[in-house]
């Protein structure tokens, strides 16, 4: 019987237009341009205007994939987010329905910074069982929702943004074969990175409620701790399963919390720190999207080439954490996730003269237009 791995098909990535610099923030915080960027590595971060949602994200990132893989549709859509745009339902069925997905089975993923890693995991499985031969997998997050603009410690580092993956059935010793995986949780920790309002917990608990309850918070030095000897951990542990060496990896990229801890990270993993994959200076942490965001500009400005041994790894809410490897194959180029959306294409069989590109929350039952991209 022949084993079926997730091979990679397609990255895709896209950020939200608004720009927010650190002297943007600096005139309403007790903040600076030098305090934010020896602390964090961060120059600029992407957010959602008014009217945008995770959805709209996810929905752009998801079209740079499949047009990157060549391929029109998937069997399956994951969506990783920590910001869905409804408690319920799921994101991911609109996001399908908006790709002209209607029918494939769409599902969220709730993992918080290691939902992407988790969320490849799951889809690995769909693929691994024959329930799909194509999937589509989603970091999508517009953090800005959940943050509070008067806490430095967050309002500094949280952004939007949404990253894609389209993976296909394939051999495991092809390359942009995924695997193995590691994945880990520690529910002890629950509280040090949380968004404590807005649950059955919270609703049920018969109590006020603090409005400050509704944004984002973290124990930043417990975080620290746990994020680099749980990332490291895991690291270890999926390149040992692989049969590679430490030294043999090209390129680690992890979640994109802060520099200091990616940072922290290639010390621990005993890497040169050229090797960590990082763009946070340019689009700050953006939560499920931050793996997939940064593997997508590292393809599109040749940071990462067909060949190079790559390692993923991620740490986040719950806490969860989780790695996995593979050899990155040559892809069709991709677009870099700050390139504005390119306009749509009118495919108007009937000739009915309707305009068939709907407006930004409108499904549509068109498919996305992904032919072969040319060289």
């Amino acid at each position: 019987m022949t084993t079926r791995s997730a091979v990679l098909a397609g990255v895709g990535g896209w950020v939200p237009p608004r720009v927010v610099t650190n002297a943007d923030l600096s005139a309403g915080l007790d903040t600076s341009d030098e305090w934010i960027r020896s602390r964090t590595g961060i120059a600029q971060r992407h957010l959602v205007d008014p009217g945008m949602s995770t959805a709209d994200l996810a929905v752009e990132a998801a079209r740079r994939a499949l047009t990157s893989a060549g391929t029109p549709g998937v069997d399956a859509v994951v969506v990783a987010t920590m910001t869905p745009d409804r408690s319920c339902p799921a994101t991911a069925p609109e996001v399908a329905s908006r790709l002209g997905l209607t029918g494939v089975a769409a599902y969220d993923l709730g993992a918080v910074c290691s939902g992407f890693v988790y969320s490849l995991a799951t889809a690995a499985g769909l693929i691994a069982t024959e329930l799909a031969d194509q999937v589509l997998v989603i970091g999508a997050d517009a953090l800005s929702s959940v943050t509070n603009p008067a806490d430095r410690t967050t309002a500094v580092v949280l952004a939007d943004g949404a990253g894609a993956f389209v993976l296909r059935a394939g051999g495991p010793d092809e390359p942009g074969a995924l695997g193995p995986f590691d994945l880990g949780s520690d529910g002890g920790g629950s509280d040090l990175i949380q968004v404590a309002a807005g649950g059955a917990r919270q609703r049920l608990s018969g109590r006020p409620t603090d409005p400050a309850d509704f944004y984002f918070t973290m124990d930043g030095r417990e975080v620290f701790r746990n994020a680099v000897t749980r990332m490291a951990a895991s690291s270890r542990t999926v390149v040992r399963r692989v049969g590679w060496q430490l030294d043999e990896v090209d390129r680690v990229v992890s979640h994109q919390a802060n520099i200091r801890i990616l940072s922290a990270l290639a010390d621990e993993l005993d890497l040169d720190r050229k090797r960590i994959v990082s763009n946070i200076d340019r689009v700050g942490n953006t939560g499920a999207a931050s793996i997939p965001l940064a593997i997508a500009d590292a393809d599109a400005t040749g940071v990462v080439t067909a060949g190079d041994r790559v390692l993923l790894t991620a740490f986040g809410g719950g806490l969860t954490w989780g790695s996995t490897v593979l050899v990155w194959p040559r892809l069709r180029p991709a677009e870099r996730p700050e390139d504005p959306p390119k306009p749509a294409v009118a495919t108007d069989p009937a000739g009915t003269g309707t305009d068939p590109a709907p407006a930004p929350h409108q499904p549509t039952s068109e498919p996305p237009v992904a032919g072969p991209a040319t060289r």
